[in-house]
């Protein structure tokens, strides 16, 4: 039988790359993590790491147990969470923006799911303005969005850069105007590369719309034209662009989530389940 602490430790050091890191993650000492890992290996009989005096690397056997060791670890916290969760019932209507519904929410939604079964989600995927607008509204519970340039309203996830994206294959041609792909309608990303653009010399124009980033990728993915994109949404067959090639830096973005006042139990969970897995260090890319 494997100690699930120890497989703790083992995970840790191996996402952390060090005993150090490690030890900060675990709230514990570098000594007992260490003491760990010797443990493990001893029940496991194979050496499970590879150390010099200034890296930790995993050896093949560390290699083969780190897919098992996350597996056991998630099956186990899923089980306590189950047994020591409140019985949660009723619907939360869920608003997500696109590059979060691609990346972040499934994982975080299938593990609600699996702690509180009771709990029916209704999820709509839009831009952040209309979603802000449809909760203050009354007509949803839970929203994860871009937040509004200027705004600190919401509870912040994480932060990330606004940049240029354009196809690989994309030149822009001396003196012409810049061609533009936005959303249609009103959005941080849109409203941030406007503002960038109306405050420089560049010329511009906007030659593609569409309601979602799936549309605007696509544009540029075509070589049509120029898009602002979370970094993390930039994919193969795109560049950023830059400096270089005379294009205004763009502000971070922030991605938060907003309640509405006095939400029920179910929805204030949602949030407070979507908060912690989208901070923690294992967070998927968007």
């Amino acid at each position: 039988m494997l100690d699930f602490e120890l497989l703790r430790a083992f995970v840790a050091v191996a996402e952390c790359g060090g005993f150090h890191r490690a030890a900060e993650r675990l709230n514990l000492t570098q000594s007992t993590v260490s003491q760990q890992i010797k443990r493990l290996e001893l029940e496991t009989r194979r050496p499970l790491f590879r150390r010099t005096t200034r890296s930790v690397a995993l050896t093949d056997d560390g290699e083969m147990l780190l897919g098992d060791a996350r597996r056991l670890l998630q099956l186990e916290e899923a089980a306590r969470l189950r047994l020591s969760a409140p019985r949660l019932a009723g619907t939360v209507r869920l608003g997500v923006v696109e590059e979060v519904a691609g990346g972040t929410l499934p994982p975080a939604l299938v593990r609600f799911a699996a702690i509180h079964p009771g709990v029916k989600l209704e999820v709509q995927i839009g831009v952040s303005a209309d979603l802000i607008g449809q909760l203050n509204a009354g007509r949803l519970d839970v929203v994860f969005a871009k937040r509004p340039l200027g705004t600190s309203k919401g509870r912040l996830v994480w932060r990330e850069p606004l940049v240029w994206a354009a196809a690989d294959t994309f030149d822009l041609t001396p003196g012409a105007a810049l061609p533009l792909a936005l959303y249609r309608e009103r959005s941080v990303s849109r409203e941030a590369a406007l503002a960038a653009l109306q405050a420089g010399d560049l010329a511009w124009e906007i030659v593609y719309t569409s309601p979602s980033l799936t549309g605007v990728r696509a544009a540029a993915l075509a070589g049509l034209a120029v898009t602002p994109l979370p970094a993390s949404a930039v994919i193969a067959g795109l560049r950023i662009l830059g400096a270089r090639e005379g294009l205004p830096p763009l502000p971070d973005l922030e991605f938060a989530i907003y309640e509405k006042p006095k939400p029920d139990t179910a929805a204030a969970t949602l949030a407070a389940a979507l908060l912690a897995l989208a901070q923690s260090p294992s967070r998927p890319s968007i």
